[in-house]
């Protein structure tokens, strides 16, 4: 594909050189071109006329012409989280991009901090569900010492996470490193397949207990005959976006005593697999939380208000509702809400803040701790509701 190079461009010095040498030529021909470098962004665009940049909606730094034609313009943006942008050219609409993430320090390669392992796939046949082939990936920080129980954290849709340039696997060891969450081992465990029939949402979205027992009963032990790891539900995590994050807070929430902490990132709280008077679906969980027993979870929702609307349900509204139910009964629950779609841009962006916040005060001479409401967050008042795209 060809590439611009902007070497012979006067730039801010806050962009590395060879982030600036990746831009795309189409890119800067249509208007959607950037670099980022720890919330410093380049912007770039071609054309005769004078563009104009907005960020976020509103109007952005003026745009300087080199002598090639390029118009530029640099920008700090808050970071763990995402933004958007685009030009206006003669009062009309041009390029531009949604989603884009503000990685902080903790997202890139530090020197000096190990890095740990990943493992090949390994294969999982099911018995819970009957003909069921499950691919996972064990990754192992650096910082393991067999002679210790480690605590385990479980990522759904897994497969996206062995890549290390999607930055996960840089802040679980930044993070270990700086000894902000514990030593962990993290299972990435892809959907399964029964033939050629994909039951991603057969195992993520219905509403029982069966995942739970899969983990519990078949994943866990696998993973528990390689690493030494914790047994209590205390030293548990479960993750996952869309309806992979729907997928962690029911096994949390019938498995409370086996998985205590809850990372939900777009979460699809809404009806794809509820039939009604045969299975409940995601849809119900606001509900639930109001009328049923409290259980001892913590749990990080994240959504953005551009977020999918379609005959499942709302994915933003669904997201309040969690939030909302969650407060009123008194969990410990964090909801992050941006203005993204629904893609893991912001929940990516968030992961070193979110990781923290889900293991905060973690003691591993505990087994138990009951998790309450943080006072700052009990002050708050509920979520509410303006409209305003009309």
């Amino acid at each position: 594909m060809t590439r611009f190079l902007l070497a012979s461009l006067s730039l801010a010095a806050t962009l590395a050189a060879q982030s600036l040498s990746n831009l795309k030529l189409e890119e800067i021909l249509n208007g959607t071109a950037f670099a980022s470098d720890q919330g410093k962004f380049l912007f770039a665009i071609r054309m005769d006329r004078e563009p104009r940049l907005f960020l976020d909606e509103t109007p952005g730094p003026k745009l300087v012409k080199s002598a090639e034609g390029i118009w530029t313009a640099n920008a700090n943006l808050e970071t763990g989280t995402v933004h958007s942008f685009h030009y206006e050219v003669d009062g009309k609409k041009f390029g531009g991009r949604s989603d884009i993430p503000a990685f902080g320090p903790d997202s890139y390669e530090r020197a000096g901090v190990p890095k740990g392992t990943l493992s090949e796939k390994i294969v999982q046949a099911s018995k819970i569900y009957p003909g069921l082939l499950s691919d996972y990936w064990i990754y192992v920080p650096a910082q393991y010492d067999a002679s210790k129980p480690a605590a385990v954290m479980i990522w759904q849709d897994g497969q996206g996470m062995t890549q290390r340039e999607g930055r996960s696997q840089i802040v679980f060891d930044n993070l270990t490193q700086d000894k902000k969450i514990p030593v962990m081992i993290h299972i990435f465990i892809a959907p399964g397949k029964v033939g050629d029939k994909a039951w991603r949402s057969i195992e993520y979205d219905t509403v029982n207990d069966i995942y739970a027992r899969f983990l519990l009963e078949e994943i866990i032990p696998e993973v528990a005959k390689k690493y030494n790891l914790r047994k209590d539900g205390y030293s548990r995590a479960i993750a996952g976006n869309s309806s992979g994050g729907i997928c962690a807070f029911n096994a949390a929430w019938f498995r409370p005593d086996e998985f205590t902490r809850v990372l939900s990132r777009i979460g699809s709280f809404t009806s794809i697999q509820w039939k009604p008077g045969v299975i409940d679906g995601g849809n119900v969980f606001p509900n639930k939380i109001r009328k049923e027993p409290k259980r001892n979870i913590r749990s990080w929702l994240q959504d953005g208000w551009n977020d999918l609307e379609n005959n499942h349900g709302s994915w933003p509204l669904q997201n309040i509702q969690m939030a909302n139910s969650l407060k009123m009964m008194g969990y410990d629950f964090h909801l992050s809400f941006g203005r993204g779609t629904h893609n893991g841009a912001h929940g990516l962006a968030e992961l070193p803040q979110a990781m923290q916040w889900l293991w905060r005060d973690y003691d591993p001479s505990k087994t138990t701790q009951t998790f309450d409401q943080e006072a700052e967050e009990k002050a708050k008042p509920l979520f509410r509701v303006n409209i305003v795209n009309r």
